[in-house]
């Protein structure tokens, strides 16, 4: 019955449809019986987005100890070099950035090898974690093993949620 009410009333309140019905303030309008609270697109519509609280701060103690990385989208135009991917590598501790251009996706790695081993010879300490997407380019078995051999624990964020690595995203 309430897809009928809504068809000649349109989508109007949950509770001016109950005061029309009880006051019988439509002429020719059928008694309706409101049984639920709407249909499947008042639902839909009246949908919020939920944001995401806050996690608790973990308090990072030293430079190296979490490693945030990125692979951004290819640009539209390549630089003068022809590379058109960069990979961005950011110390949670310090914030110090490393934006590397790359000319494919594959070069991913080496450029993430290249990079931990110079910080780490250079700051004479280790990484201890890194956190990215979950992307192939972070995922394959040479990058896995390279974590294992250097005693880097890699930390996932979830699928399609900037929010979880929201500092190499800023």
């Amino acid at each position: 019955m309430w897809n009928y009410g809504t068809n000649i009333l349109g989508y109007t309140n949950y509770r001016n449809i109950q005061q029309i019905i009880s006051k019988e303030a439509v002429r020719g309008l059928p008694p309706l019986e409101v049984k639920d609270k709407g249909c499947g697109e008042c639902q839909v519509g009246k949908q919020t987005k939920s944001y995401h609280q806050k996690l608790q701060q973990v308090v990072i103690a030293r430079v190296l100890e979490l490693k945030h990385m990125d692979m951004m989208e290819p640009t539209q135009v390549e630089n003068i070099r022809g590379k058109k991917y960069f990979y961005v590598y950011v110390d949670d501790f310090s914030r110090y950035t490393w934006v590397e251009f790359l000319r494919e996706k594959l070069d991913t790695f080496e450029v993430f090898k290249k990079l931990i081993l110079q910080v780490q010879n250079k700051k004479e300490q280790h990484v201890v974690r890194i956190r990215s997407d979950p992307r192939k380019e972070f995922e394959n078995s040479k990058f896995v093993e390279f974590c294992a051999i250097e005693g880097i624990t890699h930390e996932c964020s979830s699928p399609i949620t900037p929010q979880q690595s929201g500092v190499v995203e800023r």
